[in-house]
């Protein structure tokens, strides 16, 4: 899984998720195209507010790294930001940090699910892990991982009935599923519904040029 974004050149994935909160069930939709080494474009929208005017993309060409906000007009233009100096050095594997070929927004689901380095180190490895077994996922075989009371978690979560469930392509080591709950009822399920590794891309899938409306914040 380390290694799970350097077994392809392209990248096509769709994230459907579905979150349970006290106000009820929200799906939010990630559409991701890659290219390595440096391209990468993220566009991510609500259903259910609507189709105009309602998407968020996040693209980035190695050297910049522009975002838009469709719904409040917002538009970045930011320096890709860099590797801290000295990450490079022979630690050991538990205390080596990961630095993609192609970053993604942080913290996302696109980030965790192409560089599950960081969240295997980070978050799997503080719980108490097993795998069931076998799956097929998208047509391909696939592992799965539960894991009970990880501890480098939201505060929210940190309960002894919070288990992650994850589905693991085995060909790849992409993460295409993630099930968070607590006590027994599922809070969160984000599955990949659409992966195709080395698809070809259309020849402007990361051009992008902000509206003239636009107002850019720095």
């Amino acid at each position: 899984m380390r290694d799970a974004e350097l077994r392809f050149d392209t990248l096509r994935m769709r994230i459907e998720e579905r979150t349970l909160t006290a106000r009820g069930g929200n799906l939010v939709v990630t559409q991701v195209l890659l290219r390595h080494p440096g391209h990468a474009r993220v566009t991510t929208s609500e259903p259910d507010r609507g189709i105009a005017g309602n998407f968020e993309v996040w693209i980035s060409d190695g050297e910049t790294v522009r975002t838009y906000s469709a719904p409040n007009k917002l538009g970045t233009e930011r320096p890709v930001r860099h590797m801290v100096r000295g990450l490079d050095k022979d630690f050991p594997g538990m205390s080596r940090v990961y630095w993609p070929l192609t970053p993604l927004p942080m913290e996302t689901l696109p980030d965790l699910f192409v560089h599950p380095a960081g969240y295997c180190q980070n978050v799997l490895s503080t719980g108490r892990c097993h795998i069931p077994g076998t799956v097929e996922a998208l047509g391909r075989e696939a592992l799965t991982l539960e894991c009970d009371h990880p501890r480098t978690i939201e505060v929210s979560a940190d309960r002894p009935d919070f288990r992650i469930s994850i589905v693991v392509d085995r060909a790849t080591g992409l993460i295409v599923r993630l099930i968070e709950s607590i006590g027994g009822e599922v809070t969160r399920d984000a599955e990949v519904v659409d992966l195709a590794q080395d698809a070809p891309l259309p020849p402007n899938a990361f051009d992008f040029s902000f509206p003239s409306d636009t107002t850019m914040l720095f």
